[in-house]
């Protein structure tokens, strides 16, 4: 296993994260515990969950993947071996969160935060994300911005201030962004700065063959100002595995099971993907691999977050940090992007 610095920080976190959200949902706790214990034997360290998983979010499972967390630190007894990190999430419709009217200010921070340590069995966490922004932006999946002037949201200071205490309380050492843009990440850092508030460390963003437009104005950011792209949907949720080609639908696969999930279900999407996969199989790899591959060696990213269903699937993405991708490849893979760039934004 690789470990590189999160932020400026003294902390070293696994180049593979072990992703959660389909604990409590898709998985069982069993297999959840089963899923943490072959990462560990792999070398990772770096645990990343949130308040709303599992995904999609409903009240019935609301925060069952941090409990399942929390009682498999309760039996297991090593929390300190593990870099925590969890998520406050933003204003939306989840009526079931904080009587439907979740924000990114001191009492919903502060009232998310000491439930989510409750759960996860821990006192501190070592890294809080904020999982998308306040204000109404261009994220999940839309790439033009429309400014709203009406817009009421809570000021990034204020919520820097929240952060800030949290801090001095011992309840987080560090807070990182996720599902930000370039203006709000520099917005959050210049302020800091100025104000002699915490700084982020990171930021959680989409990032994968399909979607590559974190280079386009953040990742010159990232390196520069060492806050570190922690991708989340490396894989495509599966698409550049190669599982849904040629329209096949697995059973208990997340595309099957959840309509909502449409990024990568379009007709630019599949011809790109089925590029990417019929070339990694030309160079006698794994489709999938190729692509944790290729995210994971990106000068920008800190950690790439995978998950799986099943440990066999998990066993094949952990095996792809072992993997070193050919400039040969690396120029096809650059050929297919030109083609076709960014289907799924």
């Amino acid at each position: 296993m690789q470990f590189r610095s999160l932020g400026k920080t003294d902390l070293k976190v696994s180049a593979i994260a072990l992703g959660t959200m389909t604990w409590g949902e898709q998985n069982t706790e069993a297999e959840a515990f089963a899923q943490i214990r072959l990462a560990k034997e792999a070398g990772v360290n770096f645990l990343d969950t949130a308040e709303m998983y599992p995904v999609p979010p409903r009240a019935e499972t609301y925060a069952q993947t941090e409990r399942i967390i929390g009682h498999y630190f309760k039996q297991h007894a090593d929390r300190e071996d593990w870099v925590l990190a969890s998520k406050v999430v933003g204003p939306g419709r989840m009526e079931h969160i904080r009587d439907g009217n979740p924000r990114l200010d001191r009492a919903n921070i502060t009232a998310a935060l000491d439930a989510s340590l409750k759960r996860l069995n821990t006192d501190y966490l070592d890294l809080y994300q904020l999982h998308w922004p306040d204000r109404k932006t261009n994220c999940f999946g839309a790439l033009g911005y429309q400014h709203q002037p009406d817009d009421q949201a809570v000021d990034i200071e204020e919520t820097l201030w929240v952060l800030d205490d949290l801090v001095k309380a011992g309840k987080i050492r560090h807070f990182g962004l996720s599902n930000e843009t370039p203006w709000g990440t520099q917005r959050f850092l210049n302020l800091g700065e100025s104000r002699g508030l915490p700084r982020a460390v990171s930021i959680q963003n989409p990032y994968n063959l399909l979607n590559r437009t974190f280079e386009i104005g953040l990742a010159e950011i990232a390196i520069r100002e060492q806050i570190g792209l922690l991708a989340y949907s490396p894989l495509a949720f599966g698409v550049l595995a190669g599982k849904y080609l040629d329209g096949a639908r697995p059973a208990k696969a997340r595309l099957t099971l959840f309509e909502r999930f449409q990024r990568y279900n379009n007709p630019q999407v599949e011809r790109a993907s089925a590029e990417y996969v019929a070339l990694a199989r030309e160079h006698g790899l794994d489709p999938g691999q190729v692509a944790l591959a290729y995210v994971t060696s990106r000068a920008f990213v800190t950690s790439n977050i995978i998950g799986a269903t099943s440990l066999e699937q998990l066993a094949s993405n952990l095996a792809s940090i072992d993997l070193t991708l050919s400039e040969e490849l690396l120029i096809g893979l650059e050929a297919i992007h030109t083609r076709q760039p960014n289907p799924a934004p």
